[in-house]
């Protein structure tokens, strides 16, 4: 009996023959965590007696939720992880290099075939470059750095075939949040989605990194994809690391399977207060919005940047709409700079901030006030979600929010768009 690319990988790192429901502990190729899970997790680490952990090249703590620092009771927590890395000699980053999700394949630290958990349910996106990577809570990071392995329940998988090619000013976020309106934000509950298709060959890994980092909105316990040459460059780019890639077998089995023709899609929005309350934009053209956001792990990368600087670009931000740009990470940050591309975003009306998680999760940057709609590209709009539990957030692709920055409401992006992309 075949296998699928989850059962494949947790075969590999625990040594079994793996079927799903099976129980196993992997041993682990790359463990994370960021500032809001880190402090817990080193706290946690203490307690169970850890002096040393098991490997230190294989660890990785951020601070990229609250960068820089809001307040004296996070400035502690921060300098708690910056001694505790010190001392046991992990991979670093501090305020101002990134968002965790774009550090660890950025800097090479997960490739095809691994096994990565991290300290934050987003961790799913390194499925990307068909690794299984999982969030995990903080206790569990700390097992994991004690002893380099972690337990798991081997997931069912649910395929996601995505038939035809995506439209003009139709992309990655579009395509992922209509997926979360059809399979809903529980469809995938612990099971590892598997998306294939056209669809997704034809995304650049940068495409492919959103599908994945939104798996779990569907409830996913992995979002992954097939390792093809895309993949490989990719890699072969940011990593000396060997990938070992982890492709279906022709007679795996799954526990769902699905197929979506995404030839006529269209722009997608999801409207508060959960993402799987999704639309076409059409139906919610003309929302006045007052702030419009740009960045996260979803889709802070260059090639969203440059893609609502293609629509901004010599044009205004709306007067009455506050423009936040959030690269993803320092290069992200320097690449645009180089390239022009911050400059075009600047000139419209943008406000830059900190490469990191910025406005999302709602500890600092860009708290909206009662009662203000904001456009934004991130992975989450419940409530509260920026810091503001009266506010209303609106999910979309780097160009709805683009064209709506630009028309002070909520905006279909194909006008701006030029056929062909």
């Amino acid at each position: 009996m075949g296998k699928t690319i989850a059962e494949k990988i947790l075969s590999r790192a625990s040594g079994t023959d793996a079927h799903a429901g099976d129980l196993v502990v992997a041993d682990l190729d790359f463990i994370m965590g960021q500032d809001g899970t880190s402090p817990l997790a080193i706290k946690a680490f203490r307690a169970m007696n850890g002096s040393r952990v098991a490997d230190p090249a294989r660890v990785a703590m951020v601070i990229d939720h609250s960068a820089p620092s809001p307040n004296e009771g996070v400035s502690a927590l921060h300098a708690l992880m910056r001694e505790f890395a010190q001392e046991q000699g992990i991979h670093f980053f501090d305020v101002g290099e990134g968002v965790c999700h774009q550090l660890v394949p950025e800097r090479g630290h997960a490739v095809p075939g691994d096994l990565v958990i991290g300290a934050d349910s987003h961790t799913t996106t390194y499925g990307a470059l068909n690794a299984f990577s999982t969030g995990v809570g903080s206790t569990d990071l700390a097992a994991a750095m004690l002893t380099g392995k972690l337990w798991f329940r081997v997931p069912e998988t649910f395929r996601v075939t995505c038939r035809g090619k995506l439209p003009a000013g139709v992309y990655a976020k579009d395509l992922v949040l209509y997926l979360a309106g059809r399979l809903t934000a529980d469809g995938a509950t612990y099971m590892a989605l598997e998306f294939a298709g056209e669809a997704v060959s034809d995304l650049s890994v940068e495409g492919r990194f959103t599908l994945s980092n939104m798996a779990v909105e569907m409830g996913a316990k992995a979002g992954l994809v097939a390792c093809d040459d895309k993949t490989l460059a990719w890699i072969k780019e940011h990593s000396s690391r060997e990938p070992r890639p982890a492709n279906p077998d022709p007679d795996a089995v799954y526990a769902r399977d699905e197929e979506f023709d995404v030839n006529e899609l269209v722009p997608q929005v999801a409207k508060p207060h959960t993402v799987d309350n999704v639309v076409p934009v059409t139906e919610v053209a003309g929302t006045p919005v007052q702030q419009a956001v740009l960045g996260t792990c979803t889709n802070g990368r260059l090639e969203d940047l440059r893609l609502a600087a293609s629509i901004l670009r010599g044009r205004k931000v709306h007067p009455g709409v506050r423009l936040i740009v959030a690269p993803a990470s320092r290069r992200v940050y320097l690449d645009a700079l180089a390239d022009g591309t911050l400059a075009a975003l600047v000139e419209a009306g943008a406000a830059v901030v900190t490469p990191g998680c910025g406005p999302c999760v709602g500890t600092h940057n860009g708290v909206p006030s009662d009662g203000e709609n904001v456009i934004s590209t991130a992975n989450r709009n419940f409530k509260g979600r920026m810091g503001n539990n009266k506010a209303f957030i609106y999910l979309a692709s780097p160009a709805t929010v683009a064209a709506s920055a630009l028309a002070g409401c909520i905006a279909d992006p194909r006008p701006y768009v030029k056929e062909g992309r």
